[in-house]
C-alpha cells in the first residue's frame, strides 16, 4: 500500500510522539504539513521531518484553509484548542487522530463524537493504554472467565512526585480553567480502561479530592519564588527544580525545560520560565490527590485512586473475580492470576518500543492499519465510546466539587445534542 500523508496540528510533546512513528516506520507514512504558533518549535519539526516551506503554518487555521493533499490530521494542540480544529478537519473530509483529552468541557466532547458520526469519518481517541499488549492481554484473560465474573476493581494511578510537581504544579496542567481538571487531564486513561475491562455501563458515582500539599501555607521557612533564587529549603526539597530538570529527573521533563539540553540553557530556562518555580509559589488549582468510586449495572463496583506522592509512576491494580484474582503492575510488565482452586499464573506479555509500555507505537499502528484497511475493529478507541468514558472523568469532578452522588445516565443526557 502507498504510504500515507499525515497533518499535524501542535509541535510539542505528542505531536513529536506521533511524527517519531513514521519516522521509524516510513512505509506507513509521512508529515508533509504542521502548524504551531511557536517558531521555534515549528521548525525543529519540520526540519525533522523535511517538511519544505509549503508544508510550514503558524496556526491551525493556516493550515486547514490551505486543505492540503493529506490523508489524516492528528491534532495535538493544547486540550482547550482541540474541539474547533477536530471537527473542522472532519468536516473538510479528514480522518483524524485526536489526542486526549478530546476537551475539558462536556459539550464538547459531545459535539466532536456527534461530528464524526455525521461526516462518516475515522476518529480515533488517543487512550494509547488499551491497544497495549498488556492491557490487550488484561481484556483477554478477563473475556476467558480464567477468574469467572468480575466483582470488583481495586485501581491506582502512582502519578509520581516529580510527575505532579512538573505537569500538574508548574505545567501546562496546573490550572483547570487553562487545561481541564486533573481527573481529566491525567486519569482519563485509567477511567477508559476500567470502564473498557469492566463491560458494562456504569450507573452511579462519586468522588472525593483536594489540593492538599502544593499551597502557599506549606513552603518552608524563607523558600523564594524560583528554585534559583538562592532558597534556603532548596538543597532538603524533593520538589526543587535544580533537583528534577539539573539532576535526577527523568529525560522527557527537561526536554519540556529547554529544547537545548545544555546546563546553561536550561538553568536560563529555570530562571524565567514557569518549571523554575516554588511548587508552594505557582499558581496551580488542581487537585494533587483524589479518589472515585464506581457502581455498574451488572453489580461490579470500582474504588479508584489517583495519588501525586508516590515514588513508582506506574499503574497498578487488583481485580476480584468470583473463581479468582488479578494483580497488574505495568511498570513489571507482570499480570499475576490466583485462582481458588491453589493455581497461580503470571503472564508477562510483548513489550513494544515506545512510551506508555508500548502504547504510542501501538496506536500510530493502529491508525496507520485502520486508514490504510478501513477495517473498524482496529480503532479501540472511536469517538463515542471515548466520549462515555471522558464524561466520567466530568461526572468525577462534578462530584468532588458538590458532594454529591451523580446518576450517570441522567448526567450523559444531558449533553446530548447540545
Amino acid at each position: 500500500m502507498a504510504p500515507l500523508k499525515f497533518a499535524v496540528l501542535g509541535a510539542g510533546g505528542r505531536g513529536n510522539t506521533y511524527g517519531e512513528y513514521l519516522l521509524r516506520f516510513p512505509q506507513s507514512g509521512a508529515v508533509t504539513a504542521v502548524a504551531d504558533p511557536n517558531p521555534e518549535r515549528l521548525s525543529a519539526y519540520a526540519d525533522r521531518h523535511r517538511i519544505g516551506p509549503e508544508g510550514r503554518y503558524t496556526s491551525w487555521e493556516e493550515l486547514l484553509a490551505a486543505r492540503p493533499s493529506v490523508d489524516a490530521v492528528i491534532v495535538t494542540t493544547q486540550d482547550r484548542m482541540h474541539t474547533t480544529p477536530a471537527i473542522r478537519a472532519l468536516e473538510l473530509g479528514y480522518d483524524v487522530l485526536l489526542e486526549k483529552p478530546m476537551s475539558p468541557e462536556p459539550a464538547e466532547v459531545m459535539a466532536i463524537a456527534e461530528a464524526a458520526e455525521r461526516y462518516g469519518r475515522t476518529l480515533m481517541v488517543c487512550h494509547v493504554l488499551r491497544y497495549t499488549p498488556f492491557m490487550q492481554a488484561v481484556k483477554g484473560l478477563l473475556e476467558s472467565g480464567i477468574i469467572g465474573q468480575l466483582v470488583s476493581v481495586q485501581w491506582t494511578e502512582n502519578v509520581g512526585w516529580y510527575h505532579v510537581a512538573h505537569s500538574y504544579v508548574r505545567g501546562n496542567w496546573r490550572r483547570s480553567d487553562q487545561s481541564s481538571p486533573m481527573i481529566l487531564a491525567k486519569s482519563c486513561h485509567d477511567l477508559d480502561l476500567i470502564h473498557w475491562l469492566v463491560g458494562d455501563e456504569c450507573v452511579q458515582l462519586s468522588s472525593f479530592g483536594s489540593l492538599m500539599h502544593f499551597r502557599p501555607e506549606n513552603a518552608p521557612a524563607g523558600a523564594t519564588a524560583r528554585c534559583t533564587d538562592g532558597c534556603p529549603a532548596e538543597a532538603d526539597c524533593p520538589y526543587s527544580a535544580l533537583r528534577i530538570y539539573m539532576g535526577n529527573g527523568p529525560d522527557w521533563v527537561k526536554w519540556h525545560v529547554s529544547q537545548d539540553q545544555s546546563p546553561e540553557a536550561i538553568l536560563k530556562a529555570l530562571q524565567h520560565g514557569p518549571y523554575g518555580r516554588c511548587v508552594y509559589r505557582s499558581d496551580n488549582d488542581v487537585v494533587d490527590h483524589q479518589v472515585v468510586n464506581l457502581v455498574y449495572k451488572n453489580g461490579a463496583t470500582v474504588s479508584f485512586s489517583m495519588i501525586g506522592f508516590t515514588k513508582e509512576t506506574t499503574r497498578t491494580a487488583k481485580l476480584f473475580g468470583t473463581r479468582g484474582e488479578m494483580r497488574i503492575h505495568m511498570d513489571r510488565n507482570e499480570i499475576e492470576i490466583n485462582d481458588f482452586l491453589g493455581r497461580q499464573t503470571v503472564v508477562r506479555p510483548e513489550l513494544l518500543p515506545g512510551g506508555h509500555n508500548g502504547g504510542d507505537t501501538a496506536l500510530m499502528r493502529a491508525f496507520v492499519q485502520q486508514l490504510q484497511t478501513k477495517e473498524s475493529g482496529l480503532n479501540l478507541s472511536p469517538a463515542q465510546v471515548s466520549a462515555q468514558t471522558h464524561l466520567l472523568a466530568f461526572a468525577a469532578e462534578e462530584s468532588r466539587l458538590t458532594g454529591e452522588t451523580i446518576d450517570f445516565p441522567a448526567y450523559v443526557e444531558r449533553f446530548r445534542g447540545r
